[in-house]
């Protein structure tokens, strides 16, 4: 049996009490790494003109923060409250950054705001099945609007849902399911959703031989009207 919502928040909330060591200054400069590299790699210039901006899995906040300081709005989502608590806590004065403790599949489908962006820095996207969470991120954008999301690329062999311990072999049973696919297929996944200008690749590592990151882009076509079959059935438009 999956693990519990209880048991994931807890999990989630433990790890925002990591913290950092980081100045406020230090985060907004460093808040954009796509990569797990610090300063390598792109950075928020892959979001485009956007004007809003929603990161599901926000974690501290930090891009977020540095998206509003430069005039967007932005909105950060995540399933710790702790995580929330302390976005707030040190990004609340920016009237620009905004901060929503929620489960990003319970949030998506209850609202009805779209963004110029959304995207995901080792986040949701990572942690929720795509054929999930991809129909709602489509939803949610702007004509036109972008899709932005890396993470950890997928070890060769092994595709699709993964599980890990969250609390290790010799903890509590905790535990979380992450989706890894090599960049052609997280082509076809983006394509099969009704995106768009979609590439999906492996960023090298600053270093030969080490560990790159996979980064993907996609866009929700320009085209905002619907066919009445597609109004029935929104399946129609996304090939699935």
């Amino acid at each position: 049996m999956p693990t519990s919502v209880d048991d994931r928040v807890s999990y989630w909330d433990h790890y925002a009490e990591g913290g950092t060591d980081e100045t406020p200054g230090e985060a907004l400069k460093n808040a954009f790494g796509w990569t797990q590299y610090p300063r390598h790699g792109p950075g928020e210039e892959l979001l485009g003109d956007a004007l809003t901006a929603l990161e599901p899995g926000s974690g501290r906040g930090d891009a977020v923060a540095a998206l509003a300081t430069k005039g967007i709005t932005a909105t950060g989502i995540d399933i710790s409250e702790t995580q929330c608590r302390h976005s707030r806590s040190r990004w609340g004065h920016l009237p620009s950054a905004h901060f929503e403790h929620a489960d990003v599949m319970d949030y998506l489908t209850a609202t009805d705001r779209r963004w110029d962006a959304i995207y995901s820095i080792w986040g949701a996207v990572w942690f929720t099945d795509p054929d999930d969470l991809l129909p709602l991120i489509y939803d949610h954008l702007n004509p036109g609007g972008k899709l932005v999301f890396s993470h950890a690329p997928a070890v060769p062999g092994s595709y699709g849902v993964q599980g890990i311990y969250g609390a290790g072999f010799n903890g509590p049973q905790v535990w979380l399911y992450r989706w890894s696919y090599e960049p052609d297929t997280w082509t076809t996944i983006l394509r099969a959703h009704g995106f768009v200008d979609f590439t999906s690749h492996i960023e090298p590592a600053p270093t030969a031989d080490h560990v790159g990151t996979l980064l993907a882009q996609a866009r929700r076509t320009q085209n905002s009207s619907l066919t009445a079959l597609e109004a029935e059935d929104p399946r129609v438009s996304r090939g699935r």
